[in-house]
Parts: structure tokens; C-alpha cells; sequence
């Protein structure tokens, strides 16, 4: 067992506290020692870099970082008292973000928070939206986002198209369990001309979303070089976001159900509906 898969869901939701209200918190000074952070002025420099980042993705720090002050046991029926912080979901996010990404618990944590976090984001965000709509909406995200996973390849030193297709195939390999993408596309029955993320359904787009945000996160955070290198931390991340949705007792990606509808064709059918819609308004003006 390699060192980050001895870290598993339990490593963060074993110190996680729900409030009276039913909201969810960390303590820093717990996730400080989860962390592996032995001086507390250490990780101190990391809460003020994740408020930093708070702030200037325009959220309220104060909603996210709450300052408190709490009892600890000293030994002998002796008691201090100590600054502490409750941290919410996404301030741990942000902390594991700007955490020394040397260790292998912050690799983990990052993949762990930014799945849940983006997991719930998801919900909030897509609440309502009928699974088709969540599909076009998934879709079109990783879109851009795998442009941005081109471009930290391609810096890494994967350059040549057969290049890439090597290197999406170890992202695929580590969240599928071993298979490549004809693999996946023969699994699907799909026609040689169809893309495989176009036949996925939300939840399953969402899991290959979580997988190409990250592993161009780690290619410039780490600044990986080298073909090799690169295909390594794409598998890495692959495999790290299926433990965590096996962890998290979700059903692994290449089990889920093929949707009967291709994206594009759900795109088409909006298009009509929408210029119809339009239509019906201008008749009405």
C-alpha cells in the first residue's frame, strides 16, 4: 500500500462537527495535526494564504473562518484555554489548496475537499435543473476545462497528439479501474463516431470533472515535466478521486448507467425549445 492510500474518507470526516444548526465544521488546531503540521505558527501561514484566496474569490471570510475560543486538557485535571478556528467545507478546501503539497495527506486532502466541495457546489447549483440540463451544463464545463488540462500537459512536455492520448488514457485508467477510453467507448456500446463524455450521465461527468480540474491543478502546482511524469500524476489523480467515491459508498464510474441521449442531441432539443419560446414572445410583443 502506497502512502496516500493509507488516507481514506475517515482521515477528515472522523474530526468533522455538526453545530446546532446542523451545519458542518472543522477545528483548524485538529486538521492542523491531520495535516501533519507540528508547529501551529506553521499552519497559522497557511489559514492566512486560504483566507487570502477566500476573499479574493469574493466570499466572506468571516462565514467561512470563525474564530473561537475553546478548553483543552493539559493532563492531571488540568485545563488552558486556546484561539481556535471553525472552519467551514471550503475553507478547508482552501487551506489544503495552499498546504505543503510535499506530503501525501494534502495531496489527498486536496482531491478529497475539492470533491466534496465541488460536489456540494453541484447541488446548490444544479438543484433544480432536470438531469438533462445537468448534463449539458457538466458537459460544457469540462469542456473548458479539459482546454486548461491541454495547456498544463503540453507545458509539462506532452506535446504530440498520440502524446495526449496517452496521457488522457492514465486519467481514464486510474477512475475506471484500469480502462482506457476504447475501453470505456466499447463498454458504453457506442458507434466508433460517438464520444464517450457525450453518452455519461451527471454523475459521471461530475467524477471526469473532478479528475481534469485536478490533475491540471497538480501539474502546475507541482510543476511536473517530462511525458512520464505527467502520465503518472494523471493516473494518480484518476485513482485518488475513485477511492474517494468508493469511500464515500458512491457506485464507480464504469458501472453507472449510458444515458439513451447524446449531450449534443440534448443541446439540439433546448436549441428548438428556446427559439420557440422566443417565437411565441415576439408574436406576444
Amino acid at each position: 500500500m502506497s502512502n496516500i492510500e493509507k488516507y481514506s474518507e475517515t482521515t477528515f470526516e472522523s474530526i468533522k462537527h455538526i453545530n446546532e444548526y446542523g451545519s458542518e465544521f472543522w477545528y483548524a488546531r485538529e486538521l492542523s495535526t491531520v495535516l501533519e503540521y507540528v508547529q501551529w505558527r506553521n499552519f497559522e501561514t497557511v489559514i492566512a494564504k486560504a483566507k487570502t484566496a477566500c476573499k479574493a474569490s469574493g466570499n466572506s471570510v468571516e462565514d467561512h473562518f470563525a474564530d473561537v475560543s475553546k478548553m483543552i486538557e493539559l493532563g492531571k485535571g488540568a485545563t488552558r484555554e486556546v484561539e481556535d478556528i471553525q472552519l467551514s467545507r471550503y475553507a478547508c478546501y482552501l487551506i489544503v489548496q495552499n498546504g505543503d503539497s510535499r506530503k501525501k495527506v494534502i495531496a489527498y486532502g486536496q482531491t478529497y475537499f475539492a470533491v466534496q466541495t465541488r460536489k456540494q457546489e453541484i447541488q446548490e447549483q444544479f438543484a433544480q435543473l432536470s438531469e438533462d440540463r445537468k448534463r449539458v451544463a457538466i458537459r460544457n464545463e469540462l469542456k473548458e476545462h479539459n482546454k486548461d488540462l491541454v495547456e498544463a500537459a503540453k507545458d509539462a512536455g506532452v506535446e504530440t497528439d498520440i502524446e495526449y492520448a496517452v496521457f488522457q488514457n492514465h486519467g481514464y485508467q486510474g477512475l475506471y479501474g484500469g480502462l482506457t477510453a476504447k475501453d470505456i467507448h466499447q463498454r458504453k456500446g457506442l458507434k466508433k463516431s460517438h464520444k464517450i463524455l457525450d453518452f455519461m450521465g451527471s454523475t459521471e461527468l461530475a467524477a471526469n470533472l473532478f479528475r481534469a480540474t485536478q490533475a491540471e491543478e497538480k501539474l502546475r502546482r507541482e510543476n511536473i515535466k517530462g511525458k512520464t511524469e505527467a502520465n503518472k500524476a494523471h493516473f494518480e489523480v484518476g485513482k485518488i478521486v475513485r477511492n474517494t467515491i468508493q469511500e464515500l459508498g458512491g457506485t464507480m464510474p464504469e458501472d453507472l448507467p449510458t444515458p439513451d441521449k447524446s449531450v449534443k442531441r440534448i443541446e439540439k432539443e433546448i436549441g428548438k425549445i428556446n427559439n420557440s419560446n422566443n417565437q411565441v414572445e415576439m408574436e406576444n410583443e
